[in-house]
């Protein structure tokens, strides 16, 4: 369980921690929820009075007059407009008015007197200013020296903590001109709040410079529109969470724990825009314009007021605080409710460690199903809270420690499978041939009833004697000595890449070429016989130099066409090889009593291997066959030149029914009375058997 608690814990520290990383992420699923579902625009009193290009192409470059923004402003009023926010900033004098002019023109004084009696501009606007419902935007840094602060129009009422300690914070301001912010019924912050991919997804009703609670273009707007004096600001019940609301005369607004109010923007609307040069022109019924919130800002892209959207691409900022009016004042906001955080990170522990438990415990499609239900879970519940509530729920933190516990859980499952699974081939190693057991895990489709026909190699081996060494041994020390030999000759075996065929007492059947192919099997058959029987001789005189009379140790080699396969039942396989050649190579295990031989090759084995050094047996009919076979007693190649001319040349007259065999063979056992096969023949030819058919009436 360790695995889904540290991928939990960590994604909790992740979550917490938000880094931006993360925060990019949420805000684009965020942003492709608005996407899908934007809010539907309804008929607002909101309007968008705006100095785009061709305004600027009728009415001149920019910045205008300040005497023809006063123009437009009187035209505004007069049409009983609720209130109108600039979004543009007054903060240093009109270069274009009387005074500065004149210190530009070389004029005489006669001019420079009556141009000195033309009103400033700047008075000129202040005065429009004055008639009433005018709010004025400053801009605030978050760098800088502290400088005046803009002149405020309201006070804030706090309910619960101080807000200071929660609102974005800023060092200075830069402000209108004083004579026009005294003028104003309003001043309020213009200043955006991007995120950290520069998208403007919230606005802050209120921020703070020092300790003084300073308010948005948006807030004044409506406390203006609505004659209000005051802001009540309510935070959270619960110590240090932040603010809850902020009443603007009878509307009251939802806020996040710093003051912003998101904004759930709609697709594009072009009722929201009323060109500036079109209010000049008297083209706009005064109707489409009372009781009205007017922003005046710009579009034209020149004058650089444009911002990234949620909706993909890029808005005025003017629209931005458009957009926040309409939906504060017919609804359909967007909110991140305080216990969002609390939900987010109860989901991430529960889910994580719920994913967790079922990797490590239950299948991987068990598993995989839970973990992709809860994530449908999560997202469509997600979805549903933003359709449904206007709700901001994140999914996405939530899902990706999903699924960081489920591929921790499913890694670590996998590795102790793993570890299982080697642990268990060792094990079943030792009762199937390890080739065996990775052919079947390789390729377990073959575990199937059935076989194959198959060209293969067999090795038979016995130990002569045992049954009666056990007469004289204790039982324990008997199969102790059993155990050692068979370990060392199934190890030769194993290290041939032979299949073990089965052991029956003593007995040792070793099969070549199944269940994987192998082109060179009667080599490894032979290489795989003789090494058994380099070890039988050593192992057995080992034991007769501590008293133990251990027995001779007898191979037989065959290679044919045989079945190879499962065979059994449903309720347990047996793997083997089935057909004649596995009864031949038993049967020549068996000769090897009869004809003196430790071990003892067909023709078929020998055959493959024709560099091999060999002296020929005979024709042997074996016990139960009507065909002879011709049998070899394989030499050791490791031992140099091994090839036996004298005992071929004797064979040779065997093979001709010469009746010079007899004395050629007596020759050779004067010279080598301890070689058995020598003997063998040599007593066929006393008993006046001649020629190489050798009939074996026993197994």
């Amino acid at each position: 369980m360790a695995a889904p608690l540290i991928a939990v814990a960590l994604g909790l520290a992740a979550y917490l921690w938000d880094p931006v990383p993360l925060q990019i992420l949420r805000n684009a699923v965020f942003d492709q929820f608005q996407r899908w579902h934007p809010r539907t625009y309804q008929a607002a009193p909101v309007r968008i009075i705006d100095i785009d290009e061709e305004s600027l192409r009728r009415l001149g470059q920019w910045p205008w007059p300040r005497t023809r923004l006063a123009e437009l402003l009187g035209k505004l009023q007069d049409a009983r407009a609720a209130a109108i926010a600039f979004d543009v900033l007054f903060a240093e004098p009109d270069r274009t008015s009387p005074g500065p002019m004149l210190d530009l023109w070389q004029a005489p004084a006669s001019v420079r007197r009556q141009v000195e009696r033309l009103p400033d501009h700047d008075d000129v606007l202040a005065r429009a200013v004055a008639r009433g419902g005018v709010v004025l935007g400053f801009a605030v840094e978050r760098s800088g020296s502290p400088a005046v602060l803009p002149v405020l129009k309201a006070r804030y009422a706090v309910i619960g903590e101080a807000a200071q300690p929660f609102v974005h914070a800023f060092a200075t301001a830069i402000a209108a001109l004083p004579k026009l912010q005294a003028a104003a019924a309003g001043n309020g912050t213009m200043t955006f709040i991007p995120d950290t991919d520069g998208v403007i997804r919230k606005v802050p009703l209120l921020v703070r410079e020092g300790e003084t609670l300073l308010p948005s273009l948006v807030a004044e707007a409506l406390r203006v529109a609505q004659g209000a004096r005051n802001y009540t600001v309510r935070t959270v019940p619960d110590k240090g969470v932040g603010l809850a609301e902020v009443r603007i005369g009878s509307l009251l607004v939802p806020t996040t724990a710093q003051g912003e109010v998101l904004i759930n923007y709609t697709a594009p609307v072009p009722g929201r825009y009323i060109p500036a040069w079109k209010v000049f022109d008297n083209e706009v019924p005064a109707e489409q314009l009372a009781g009205k919130i007017l922003l005046v800002g710009t579009s034209a892209q020149g004058l650089m007021d444009l911002h990234f959207s949620p909706m993909g691409g890029v808005i005025p900022g003017v629209e931005g605080h458009a957009q926040m009016l309409e939906q504060l004042l017919t609804g359909g906001g967007l909110k991140r409710p305080s216990w969002a955080g609390a939900i987010e990170a109860l989901v991430i522990v529960a889910a994580g460690l719920l994913v967790g438990a079922f990797a490590l415990s239950t299948g991987a499609l068990r598993s995989a199903l839970v973990l992709a239900s809860l994530l449908a879970l999560l997202w469509a519940g997600a979805w549903q809270a933003l359709v449904l509530g206007g709700l901001r729920l994140d999914p996405l933190i939530p899902s990706l420690v999903l699924i960081a516990s489920y591929g921790s859980s499913t890694l670590v499952r996998h590795l102790s499978s793993e570890r299982r699974q080697r642990w268990i081939k060792q094990a079943f190693s030792r009762y199937v041939s390890p080739n065996l057991v990775s052919y079947l895990i390789d390729h377990p489709g073959s575990l199937e009833l059935g076989g194959r026909r198959q060209q293969c190699s067999f090795v038979f081996t016995d130990l002569a004697g045992f049954t009666g060494l056990m007469e004289h041994l204790d039982p324990g020390d008997a199969v102790s000595l059993l155990n050692d030999y068979l370990d060392q000759m199934i190890a030769i075996a194993f290290s041939h890449e032979g299949t073990l065929d089965r052991i029956v007492g003593d007995a040792v059947a070793i099969l070549f070429s199944a269940p994987v192919a192998q082109a060179d099997h009667q080599r490894r058959a032979l290489s795989c016989a003789l090494d058994m029987d380099r070890f039988a001789r050593r192992h057995q005189r080992e034991l007769e130099t501590k008293g133990v009379a251990f027995g001779n140790t007898r191979i037989g080699v065959h290679s044919g066409e045989v079945i190879v396969g499962n065979f059994g039942g449903t309720t347990i396989f047996d793997y083997r090889a089935l057909g004649d050649p596995v009864n031949t190579a038993s049967r020549l295990e068996g000769a090897n009593k009869h004809l003196g031989t430790r071990v003892c090759v067909s023709e078929a084995t020998l055959s493959a291997c024709p560099d091999w050094p060999a002296r020929p047996i005979g024709r042997i009919v074996l016990k139960g066959k009507s065909q002879p076979l011709a049998a070899f007693q394989p030499l050791d190649p490791a031992q140099g030149d091994v090839r036996d001319g004298e005992y071929q040349d004797a064979f040779d007259l065997l093979c001709a029914e010469n009746p010079d065999a007899l004395g050629a063979f007596e020759a050779l056992a004067g010279a080598r009375p301890e070689d058995p096969l020598v003997l063998f023949h040599l007593e066929r030819l006393r008993t006046g058997k001649t020629g190489v058919l050798i009939s074996m009436a026993e197994k």
